[in-house]
Parts: structure tokens; C-alpha cells; sequence
């Protein structure tokens, strides 16, 4: 059994996506960001970046002590290797697949997530900020456009965990884009969407957070955006 603690957002799905792929049976354990469940002593020895999500896997395959991984990319390829599923098992195929999850989480992932917080969260609108931001979510939809181009998945005909990073970040209802211009980027989302798997892990984060919360008070916006050295404890 394999204890995920998380909260419906993009890093969060990546992690449902898998588990629901790979049918492994796993608890969801809430962690509410917004009332700073992140900043719990006991999610702290589990997760030290006070981050989700993070996941306890109690049947290890060296079948020792129950085992934490924090971080989502470690957490995929700690569950790939696990399973021996979603990751290729040839060594030109595990390095793309590892160009592409680094890219996702050094790239997509920090823009886009920089995007939401100006266009969405920011008490002060900066057209600068949110045109940056803008602009480089674009870059970064053309990039995995051009990649999609005359393939199905990232890494071509097998669907992989560099797929499962990328997706959940792809909104472009959100993000300023229209994907009408990233017509391989359509076709691979929709593809995804479509999958029974990715179906069944957006319905169980209605088990820790049954509605999308209204606009987001200020007590909110203090715990997820005010963090400095203080919470490091």
C-alpha cells in the first residue's frame, strides 16, 4: 500500500495519473495547502521542502522499512522503477524520457505555475509580469508542439512518465493560450484526457477537496505566497 499525501493541482495529479495507470493501491491522504497542513511536524519528516506531494510506499521492493519520497519527478521515477512501467527499459529511451521530466520540472512547471500567480493570485496586477509569463508559457506549448509533431507521446508510441509530468500543467483556459495554435499539443491533451485512468485520478481528488474553493481570501494567499526562512523548522 502506498500513501500519497497531496492536493489537487497539477503536481499532485501527476502522481494520481501514475498510480491509477499502474492500478497500485494507494491511500490519499489530504494535505490542504491553503490551511498550511504542508507546515505539519509529522508532513515534515516525510516531505522537508514542505511541499506536495510525497508519498510513503509500504512494501519497498528491497522489503525493508517503509520508504518516503518527496518531490513529484522523484516520486514518478521511484514509482516507474518500482513497477518497471512507463519508463522505457532500453538506455536511449530512459535518457529521453529524463531530458523531457527535467524539462517539465525545471521549466513548464515553474513558468506556468508563475503565470497562474500573476495572472490569478497577485493582489496587484503587472502587465510586465503577466506578459513575461504569458509569452514564455507560449514558448514552452510550442516546444512540446513541435516535439508531439508525428508522434503520439512524448517519447513516440509508448506513454511514459515524461507524459504524466507534462499534462496536468496544461491548461490553457488559464494560461492565456488557445490551442488552436498547437494543433500536435491539442490532439496528445485530448488523447490524454480521454484515457480511463486519467478519468479515475481526477475523480478521487474530489475525496480531499469535494469543490473548488471561491476566490482565494487573503489568510489564503499569506499561507501559500508569504513563506520565507520562518517555516523552515
Amino acid at each position: 500500500m502506498i500513501d500519497l499525501y497531496c492536493w489537487p493541482t497539477p503536481n499532485g495529479h501527476k502522481i494520481t495519473l501514475f498510480l491509477e495507470e499502474a492500478k497500485l493501491p494507494y491511500k490519499l491522504i489530504g494535505v490542504n495547502i491553503g490551511k498550511g497542513d504542508q507546515f505539519q511536524p509529522d508532513f515534515l519528516k516525510i516531505s522537508p521542502n514542505n511541499r506536495m506531494p510525497a508519498i510513503v510506499d509500504h512494501d519497498p521492493t528491497d522489503g525493508r522499512k517503509p520508504i518516503s519520497v518527496f518531490e513529484s519527478g522523484a516520486i514518478l521515477l521511484y514509482l516507474a522503477g518500482k513497477t518497471g512501467k512507463f519508463l522505457p527499459k532500453d538506455l536511449r529511451g530512459q535518457v529521453e524520457v529524463l531530458e523531457w521530466l527535467m524539462w517539465q520540472m525545471g521549466g513548464l512547471g515553474p513558468m506556468l505555475g508563475q503565470n497562474h500567480h500573476f495572472g490569478q493570485y497577485a493582489p496587484e496586477k503587472i502587465p510586465y509580469a503577466i506578459d513575461r509569463y504569458v509569452k514564455e508559457t507560449s514558448r514552452l506549448y510550442g516546444v512540446l508542439n513541435k516535439r508531439l509533431a508525428g508522434r503520439d507521446f512524448i517519447l513516440g508510441k509508448q506513454y511514459t512518465i515524461a507524459d504524466m509530468a507534462a499534462y496536468p500543467w496544461l491548461i490553457p483556459e488559464r494560461q492565456g493560450q488557445d490551442m488552436n495554435d498547437f494543433p500536435h499539443l491539442a490532439r496528445w491533451h485530448a488523447a490524454i484526457k480521454a484515457r480511463p485512468a486519467t478519468v479515475r485520478a481526477y475523480a478521487r481528488a474530489k475525496e480531499v477537496r469535494p469543490e473548488t474553493p471561491p476566490v482565494m481570501g487573503e489568510a489564503e494567499r499569506k499561507v501559500l505566497f508569504g513563506q520565507d526562512k520562518s517555516v523552515v523548522k
